[in-house]
């Protein structure tokens, strides 16, 4: 009878969330010889090639894919065995904050991970714009947030990096019109940066609408009425990517910051580093080191 090691089975999802051996062995604090040795072990026990190194890019084969799922549901029991047995002594509540565009698909396996390890903290999650959250935060409404920003404040952390993209309605062709009609939210973090880069580069706009509704921004860009600006990952299955071959600004990329409020705290420190683990998976595949 073989037995699976937990251990090795948390190395093996870290590589494949963290794109990489050097990283993944960063996040759980271990050499990058003792991850790939961990990796080695299991391909050696169960006879199977988990990763495709041809590459030298991780790549999970059927095998590994398949393993990792299995992992994934072990683990999650395993935290919660351990965190409902011995971590009764942490009470309390903290309260997260989040832009609705970046709650997925990080934020509800941190919530979940963190809830099987602290069951007895009680998490809010708060949904706003990014200007908002740093507003909540100041005032000690919030204990940890995420934003996206061109740059960082003090004592913020940027965790990674997303390309801010124009979008449209599918197949839409209003990016084509003049002056260009968009749609914005009067708070939308990347309302002023898309205004920026058009007064830059001379070119007439209109707002399309006016209006505190996110619902309404989608409704008039999803009917092909006006365009709008999203992170590239969190553009939704009924609009798409714009890509008009310089007839519209280049956006830039957007950070993904973190702030905290201030103090020593163990539990609110455990949530970042969860949410640092979280989005770094997030950034370009490393090179794989095994």
């Amino acid at each position: 009878m073989r037995n699976l090691d937990i251990t090795t089975l948390r190395s093996l999802v870290a590589v494949a969330d963290q794109g990489g051996v050097t990283r993944a062995a960063a996040a759980l604090n271990l050499t990058q010889s003792a991850v790939s040795m961990q990796i080695k072990r299991l391909e050696d026990m169960l006879d199977l090639t988990l990763f495709d190194r041809a590459n030298r890019r991780v790549s999970l084969t059927a095998s590994g894919e398949q393993l990792v799922g299995y992992a994934r549901r072990m683990l999650d029991l395993n935290d919660e065995v351990v965190g409902r047995l011995t971590e009764e002594s942490f009470e309390g509540e903290l309260a997260l904050g989040v832009p609705h565009d970046i709650v997925y698909p990080v934020v509800p396996r941190v919530l979940k991970q963190f809830n099987a390890a602290y069951p007895r903290v009680k998490v809010s999650l708060r949904s706003s714009s990014t200007m908002k959250l740093l507003d909540a935060l100041a005032r000690g409404e919030v204990d940890v947030i995420l934003t996206t920003e061109e740059g960082v404040g003090d004592g913020g952390e940027t965790l990674t990096e997303m390309t801010l993209r124009w979008t449209g309605a599918l197949g839409g062709v209003s990016w084509k019109r003049r002056p260009l009609r968009l749609a914005f939210c009067r708070q939308c973090i990347f309302r002023p940066i898309v205004l920026r880069k058009l007064e830059a580069a001379g070119m007439d706009w209109e707002m399309a609408v006016d209006s505190e509704d996110d619902r309404a921004v989608e409704a008039l860009v999803s009917a092909d009425l006006a365009v709008g600006a999203l992170l590239e990952d969190s553009i939704p299955p009924h609009l798409e990517a714009i890509y008009p071959g310089g007839a519209l600004p280049d956006l830039g990329v957007q950070k993904i910051n973190l702030y905290a409020r201030a103090g020593k705290d163990q539990v609110r420190a455990e949530l970042m580093r969860m949410l640092r683990q979280g989005f770094g998976a997030l950034t370009p595949q490393a090179l794989m080191s095994a």
